[in-house]
């Protein structure tokens, strides 16, 4: 059966690409295929980076790069933040009503409180979801450190952001059935969300998913049939948004890929199996996600680390650095000292202070060796030098995990541009919780293999 393929994603991860306007519509037609192919590999979709032009839920063109750091570092402040309060001390709660704003009001919905969880930021990739019977398509972000899919649906009682194309309206769809608050996965919400489940006057299971930049989802958790291409998956889980507000771009919602019971992931393991890759390219290339079979011959592995501070999140174990060849100066055990998760969402990659600092040291030096200047700090960014990633010679890069897993970055891993001038370390410190980010992650392939508690990394996965 066509739903019992490996699930393959083929996709365009695409940052801003400085084109005349009269050029883009050649550029984008060149880079995507917005129809989904079927062939003996699998089912494949496009996906885009949300800053690019031929993103079906693009940001602004001229967001500065400013921005998305300040939204990256809410990202990261907030995921450490759900780690270290071991989702025992609830923060804050936000109160929002499920209630029209004007007189009319429903007294089936419910008035649910609202903590913050981890900020979406604008770090996240973009792919094309189907949902209902018949399947309409809507784009969605796409986030490994989220559990619950959700889109915005009709009515939205409350409030939609802005979105590319329709909302999704449950009276068209044939299959489609709100879950009671009686059902097992109105229970499980409180794990995929952090945030305890509602019950309306008609009995019908509220979520909750919200963010710490204030973004969030409110609305009925429910169930329809799921699509990609031709390979459809009935009953499956999903918040159907009544109120939808925040930093989500044009996209009609969210896919949560992390380690739960109601993310995509899992629903769809039973078919696929508990797997997934994907390869973060660079500008104006091609990448690929994956869920499903992938071959292991090429990856070198590290053991998914466990931890009790969040079952769903992907961590690993950071065991050493080095630059030029030369290790970094500082005692190994200080790799470890934090929890350290993988994040396609977050684009700065964050390293314990002590490491930082070396590793910040050793590339000033073999930069300035190179006779390139520095130049002053940007936003979060504070090893910065003049020129472009692409013009300056960048010393050798390499991360090591436990079990022997390495990655050898590329200069386009180590540094990124902040401007025609500027480029930077593409790291910063921290002392809550290191985070391997979506910069020193493009170009390889990267494997999430849940069934036996593993990560794998492979170069060259796409250019």
């Amino acid at each position: 059966m066509e739903h019992l393929l490996p699930l393959l994603l083929v996709c365009s991860f695409l940052f801003t690409v400085a084109a005349p306007a009269r050029d883009i519509t050649s550029v984008c037609a060149s880079q995507t295929t917005d129809f989904p192919q079927l062939d003996s590999s699998g089912l494949h979709l496009t996906l885009h980076h949300p800053q690019s032009p031929c993103s079906p839920a693009p940001l602004p063109s001229d967001l500065p790069f400013s921005t998305v750091l300040t939204h990256d570092d809410a990202r990261v402040a907030h995921l450490a933040a759900r780690l270290a309060t071991n989702n025992n001390d609830a923060p804050p709660r936000r109160p929002t009503s499920l209630r029209k704003k004007k007189a009319t009001v429903d007294d089936s919905l419910a008035t649910v409180p609202l903590s913050p969880g981890t900020s979406i930021g604008v770090g996240n990739y973009v792919t094309q979801l189907g949902l209902g019977t018949p399947a309409t398509s809507y784009a969605m972000v796409v986030d490994t450190g989220s559990s619950l899919t959700w889109l915005q649906c009709s009515p939205c009682v409350v409030s939609c952001h802005r979105q590319a194309g329709p909302l999704f309206d449950p009276k068209s769809s044939s299959t489609y059935a709100s879950v009671p608050c009686s059902a097992s996965q109105c229970d499980e919400l409180q794990a995929a969300t952090l945030n305890p489940s509602a019950c309306s006057n008609s009995g019908v299971c509220v979520y909750q998913a919200s963010y710490g930049d204030s973004s969030f989802s409110v609305g009925y958790l429910s169930k329809d049939t799921v699509s990609f291409g031709s390979g459809s998956f009935p009953n499956f889980y999903y918040g159907c948004g009544q109120d939808n507000e925040g930093l989500f771009g044009r996209s009609a919602g969210l896919i949560g890929l992390a380690r739960n019971k109601l993310s995509l992931l899992y629903q769809l393991a039973p078919s696929l199996g508990y797997s997934f890759s994907y390869c973060l390219p660079t500008s104006a290339s091609t990448g690929y996600l994956t869920i499903g079979s992938y071959s292991p011959g090429q990856y070198s592995f590290t053991p998914m680390a466990s931890s009790s501070l969040d079952a769903s999140l992907y961590f690993v174990t950071l065991s050493g650095m080095s630059v030029g060849g030369s290790p970094l100066a500082v005692s190994p055990s200080e790799y470890a000292s934090l929890p350290t998760i993988i994040d396609s969402g977050t684009v700065i990659t964050r390293l314990p202070t002590s490491v930082y600092t070396a590793l910040s040291k050793a590339v000033a030096a073999a930069m300035a060796a190179s006779g390139v200047q520095s130049a002053p700090a940007f936003s979060i960014l504070d090893t910065c030098f003049e020129g472009q990633a692409s013009q300056v010679r960048v010393p050798a890069v390499s991360m090591a995990f436990a079990g022997g897993a390495t990655m050898k970055l590329t200069a386009r891993n180590v540094l990124i541009d902040v401007d025609d001038s500027t480029t930077c370390l593409a790291f910063a410190p921290t002392d809550s919780t290191a985070i391997i980010g979506n910069t020193q992650q493009q170009t390889f392939s990267v494997v999430y293999d849940v069934g036996q508690s593993r990560i794998g990394f492979a170069a060259g996965g796409c250019s």
